[in-house]
């Protein structure tokens, strides 16, 4: 089964961006994501985008190209994504130096991890936080 014992992470987000380069861009630059690959149409959208963090992953590419997911997320609403960083001060600060949009600072959860949240040029909110939920096998 994909994602248990291997590198490969069980569940990856997946995202629709009205500009998904500046979409990779604010993720790389500001949220500390890794770009792992980008594919462009003739056209110059990205029909296709990998980008890392740690052992996870999300997926991305351009609204509006057609196809059974493109079709499939019309209309949908932003999505929320969890991140777990390990030290979510720093990480906050770089997304605060970049200019991303922060909803909620680092602050102390009731549950013991410390979070932030933020939301990309796009409406998604993104929450990095040191809680790291455990998978059994």
């Amino acid at each position: 089964m994909a994602g248990t014992g291997s590198a490969r992470p069980g569940v990856v987000p997946t995202l629709l961006y009205a500009d998904a380069k500046a979409a990779i861009r604010q993720l790389t630059e500001g949220l500390g994501f890794t770009e792992v690959s980008v594919f462009e149409g003739e056209d110059g959208t990205v029909e296709h985008a990998e980008l890392s963090y740690g052992n996870g992953m999300v997926m991305l590419g351009s609204k509006g190209r057609g196809g059974a997911f493109d079709t499939a997320m019309k209309g949908a609403g932003p999505a929320g994504v969890y991140v777990v960083v390990d030290d979510v001060d720093a990480h906050h600060r770089r997304a605060v130096e970049q200019g991303v949009e922060i909803l909620m600072p680092p602050t102390d959860q009731d549950h013991g991890s410390r979070d932030y949240m933020a939301r990309d040029a796009e409406g998604n909110v993104w929450s990095f936080g040191t809680y790291a939920p455990e998978v059994s096998a």
